[in-house]
């Protein structure tokens, strides 16, 4: 059995639908999880906004707006017939309790419960589409099995209890549907799982059933050795390792997050990136059985702050650099790279919200300067350092370029340089030239 997890651009419009609807079928017994259709989820958060400020007549406008816009997907989907009119009742039913929040009553709680219907009006229209066409399928609620605790994190044996359970009560379906993103906590409030969303739901369940393969299919042909936004002639990495595929994903390769596959990855369950607009595409297979000898492809994060803290009198000081990151576990701020020597440190950060009492708390340990508007570009591949010349290919490839900083040894598979965000581009065609096209 596989997990089929479809974005939610994969079935943004009623023709989508129909295209996933094809996809699905004919495979075999497989699981199938579904986003909210593209445009959904930010609706529902901006109806969210218009009741913590109380405006209740934004809040109804933007509910009537995603109504019709859903109405013209039922007829493009099904025409006017049965599946039509079952539609577009539970459809009013769903936008009828959005109407029901009012300012008075409205908080976090009731805020993730709008923010759950989008998935749930996407595994609607699918399942009916499939009906429709004669297929037999299971909806299988993410709300009846999906549970975290306290700290977010998944409740893997009670998962796999309740989705086991639920997997069997219609064994004669040949597709079973979920929904992805949404779960619900400890005290059995409707919550969701944030990081990674939908392709952390199809991990966790293909964790907890064995399943074969985790299939995470979108708009992209796979992750692609650099971006091709900025670079011509880019190309799918046919295969990563799970650990460079999360460095790709941390450092901007949107089209994974980095900790979603976790669950697959420790319970060695390949994941595959696969493209709804070019099915026979190869797409990327993630798995746990390195490509040695070879650098894969080169990522870059933006909006990126360097700072360094010097301090003469700190020289070879006992705890210097244990006050330093300190000071960020305070904020609670992520530090990404960095860099160190006799007398400071430099590092960088991906969040400004406490940049400023952190700047203030490191001006006691030494001097600080502080750069903004940089860009992590980072290489990803078997850098392993007794593999001799990537380093330098690297490096020699960036040569007329300013790099503020480098970080190689932390992981045995990336090298990563600071640039300015001017010469963002430039660095990824140099390095796209030197490493895939020399």
């Amino acid at each position: 059995m596989k997990v089929l997890k479809f974005g939610g651009t994969s079935v943004g419009t009623a023709e989508r639908i129909k295209n996933v609807a094809r996809l699905i079928v004919g495979r075999g017994r497989n699981i199938v999880v579904l986003s909210a259709m593209s445009g959904t989820t930010n609706s529902l958060v901006e109806i969210a906004d218009y009741l913590y400020r109380g405006n209740i007549s934004g809040a109804k406008e933007t509910i009537f707006a995603l109504e019709s816009k859903y109405t013209d997907t039922v007829y493009s989907l099904f025409g006017k017939n049965t599946f039509a009119d079952t539609a577009l009742v539970e459809l009013r039913g769903i936008f009828n309790y959005l109407r029901s929040f009012t300012p008075e009553s409205f908080g976090p709680v009731q805020e993730k419960e709008i923010l759950s219907q989008g998935e749930l009006m996407s595994t609607l229209l699918m399942s009916l589409y499939l009906r429709q066409q004669g297929h037999i399928c299971d909806v299988i609620p993410a709300l009846d099995y999906v549970r975290i605790d306290n700290n977010g994190e998944p409740q893997m044996a009670y998962i796999a209890q309740k989705l086991k359970s639920l997997m069997q009560r219609h064994p004669e379906a040949e597709v079973l549907i979920t929904q992805g993103y949404i779960c619900r906590n400890e005290n059995g409030e409707v919550d969701n799982l944030r990081r990674g969303g939908s392709d952390y739901t199809a991990s966790i369940i293909a964790a907890v059933i064995q399943a074969d393969e985790v299939q995470i299919w979108t708009d992209i042909d796979g992750m692609h050795n650099n971006d091709p936004r900025y670079v011509e002639g880019t190309s799918p990495v046919h295969e990563l390792h799970f650990e460079e595929a999360a460095e790709l994903a941390y450092f901007g390769a949107k089209i994974l997050h980095p900790t979603c596959v976790l669950p697959a990855k420790l319970h060695n369950i390949p994941v595959r990136l696969l493209n709804t607009l070019q099915p026979d595409a190869e797409g990327t297979l993630i798995h746990t059985t390195p490509a040695t000898g070879t650098i894969k492809a080169v990522a870059a994060k933006d909006n990126i702050t360097a700072i360094k803290i010097k301090s003469g009198r700190m020289l070879l000081a006992h705890g210097f650099l244990n006050k330093v990151f300190e000071t960020f576990d305070k904020y609670r701020t992520a530090v990404d790279m960095v860099a160190t020597s006799e007398v400071g440190v430099s590092l960088t950060i991906d969040n400004e919200q406490y940049l400023r009492p952190i700047i203030d708390e490191l001006k006691e340990f030494g001097t600080v300067t502080v750069d903004r508007d940089m860009v992590i570009i980072c290489v990803v591949g078997d850098l392993e350092w007794h593999n001799c010349g990537f380093e330098s290919k690297v490096l020699s490839a960036l040569s007329d370029i300013p790099i503020r900083m480098i970080s190689y040894g932390g992981s045995n598979y990336n090298i990563s340089v600071l640039v300015g965000k001017d010469d963002k581009i430039k660095a990824l065609n140099k390095l796209s030239s030197a490493l895939f096209n020399g």
